[in-house]
């Protein structure tokens, strides 16, 4: 890896994906935890900045806190560069879709994806890496930060989310689904917030529950 960091290869990426064996086995990724940890510190010690792209979500709601545990511990043997993370969502036609259908993956909800990444984040010790959630299928664009100093400032992203009435989740969940909303701080413009509040209130009215389908319907637009 050093001859090839030297003759000029200055980045890799890595599909993580997850650290826990089990659902490393389910989805058939090919690799173990041990696997993911030995080819992550080759290229560390190469000098070569590797970003790791972890799947909040991936496990379900079967296996959302050990993904989520053993993910940060195999990121934590690794000290990666930069910890990307990619949310989960199954698209028709794949086969964890068709698993969906069938009953086998209940997938977790947009909350339930965040308080998974909070437990995630929690969880990363001893290691100087960059989390980046810099793809619109995440819910909250605004974790990011350095590890250890803003540690915390990324978890009180997530708790002020969390914090919100049911009815703001719902305006912000719709805000950033549509690619309105980038951050929390959109909340405060009152006239795209009212708008929002009209669309979720007029759901409510007319088809309770509908709102979730139509939001899950339009992440399929941004794969």
């Amino acid at each position: 890896m050093k001859r090839i960091h030297e003759a000029g290869l200055s980045r890799i990426h890595i599909g993580l994906e997850s650290g826990y064996d089990p659902l490393l086995a389910f989805i058939r990724k090919g690799v173990t935890a041990v696997d993911h940890i030995k080819g992550g510190r080759n290229v560390v010690e190469s000098g070569i900045s590797l970003s790791e792209y972890v799947v909040p979500g991936l496990g379900g709601t079967r296996w959302t806190k050990e993904h989520a545990v053993e993910t940060a511990r195999v990121l934590n043997e690794i000290n990666p560069d930069f910890i990307r993370l990619r949310s989960l969502h199954a698209v028709p036609g794949t086969d964890l879709h068709e698993k969906i259908l069938n009953g086998e993956f209940v997938p977790l909800s947009d909350n339930e994806v965040v308080a998974e990444i909070r437990c995630f984040i929690e969880n990363l010790e001893g290691i100087g890496s960059t989390v980046v959630s810099d793809h619109i299928l995440n819910l909250l664009e605004d974790i990011q930060g350095t590890l250890p100093n803003d540690k915390e400032r990324m978890l009180s992203v997530i708790d002020e989310y969390l914090a919100l009435s049911e009815k703001d989740q719902l305006i912000f969940r719709l805000g950033r689904r549509k690619g309105i909303f980038r951050g929390l701080d959109d909340l405060s413009d009152s006239g795209t917030y009212n708008q929002l509040r009209r669309t979720v209130e007029q759901y409510e009215h007319k088809a309770p529950g509908q709102l979730d389908k139509d939001l899950n319907r339009m992440m399929h637009y941004y794969i």
